[in-house]
């Protein structure tokens, strides 16, 4: 099913084909090896939850014009750029079910097109033409790459404490989730708390999402996923259900989970998805989601009724019912 087609892209349904031409258009180069990885990355499969956010918010608070269509394109090149600089840095070679960029054309050429499209985003935000959205915009840039290398620095570090962990996905995923919420109501017009209520949606809505993404590193499948199952454990990625687990179980157990962490690889991941199935870590990194979530929904109370709101709602619930 084509992104537009699902219930929560129905509201927006036209929105959203015009940000998919908007796309297509932007990507345009004088260097075809930048369209041709371009291309490849922005089909990949995605169901631009971030772009979406944009048009559910912009259009929830009555906005009529037609700049949400660029805001919304603008911040899905965001998103990619980061992508193809993630899968570098993680060395990964699957995403979405299809072979990374940098598996596919080499790490240089990812970069350097994820450079692309970074500085294509600011200039379509020069476009937008609101210096408010430009301030939110570039400091979610900043938020984001601390968070990336924070990520970093703490691959390896079996010490690290839940709100450490929070931190990092607050800045790595969160951040953009509720710069694109808060963007949207920002053209909008929005009051004051309309604003502040589609940034912290957008917030804890990102947050949940990344915790499910992290708990299915250890209950998904492959194919269900499109990546590699154990991705996290291999990089030595302490998330959420390996840091409850080395808090609450068995002293052995949770020896063995720091081991995992800090010799990185697939050697313990058996053992490890044993463990944190057994001390209720999944269950648990579960609850913190569905809690982040219903912060999200209080947050749309601020906001009239409509099918926009009901959308939004809808992705949030969604978030923690996914299983890739």
């Amino acid at each position: 099913m084509q992104p537009n087609a699902l219930p929560t892209h129905a509201p927006v349904a036209e929105d959203f084909a015009a940000v998919d031409r908007s796309i297509q258009q932007q990507l345009a180069s004088r260097v075809p090896l930048v369209q041709t990885i371009g291309h490849y990355i922005v089909e990949s499969g995605g169901k631009r939850l971030r772009p979406l956010l944009v048009l559910l918010a912009a259009r929830a608070l009555n906005y009529d014009g037609d700049r949400h269509i660029l805001l919304a394109a603008l911040i899905e090149f965001m998103h990619t750029s980061t992508l193809l600089h993630d899968d570098v840095v993680d060395e990964s070679s699957l995403r979405r079910g299809k072979a990374t960029a940098n598996d596919t054309w080499g790490n240089a050429p990812s970069v350097l097109v994820g450079d692309f499209l970074y500085s294509r985003s600011f200039q379509m935000m020069v476009d937008v033409g609101s210096m408010e959205i430009m301030a939110i915009l570039s400091a979610a840039t900043s938020t984001i790459a601390e968070g990336e290398v924070l990520q970093l620095t703490n691959i390896g570090n079996a010490d690290i404490d839940e709100q450490a962990y929070y931190d990092t996905i607050q800045g790595k995923t969160a951040m953009l989730f509720e710069a694109a919420s808060h963007t949207g109501a920002v053209l909008a017009g929005a009051t004051a708390r309309q604003a502040e209520a589609l940034k912290l949606y957008g917030r804890h809505l990102g947050m949940a999402f990344q915790l499910i993404d992290d708990l299915l590193d250890y209950e998904g499948s492959a194919d269900a996923m499109g990546k590699n199952v154990g991705d996290d454990l291999a990089e030595g990625k302490p998330t959420l259900p390996l840091i409850h687990a080395m808090r609450v179980a068995p002293e052995a157990d949770a020896q063995l989970v720091r081991d995992a962490i800090r010799e990185g690889g697939l050697t313990h991941l058996d053992e490890v998805v044993g463990i944190v199935q057994r001390c209720g870590a999944l269950d648990y990194t579960r609850e913190q989601a569905n809690k982040c979530v219903a912060l999200a929904l209080e947050e749309l109370e601020h906001l009239s009724p409509s099918p926009y709101r009901d959308s939004l709602a809808l992705l949030a619930h969604q978030a923690v019912e996914r299983t890739s």
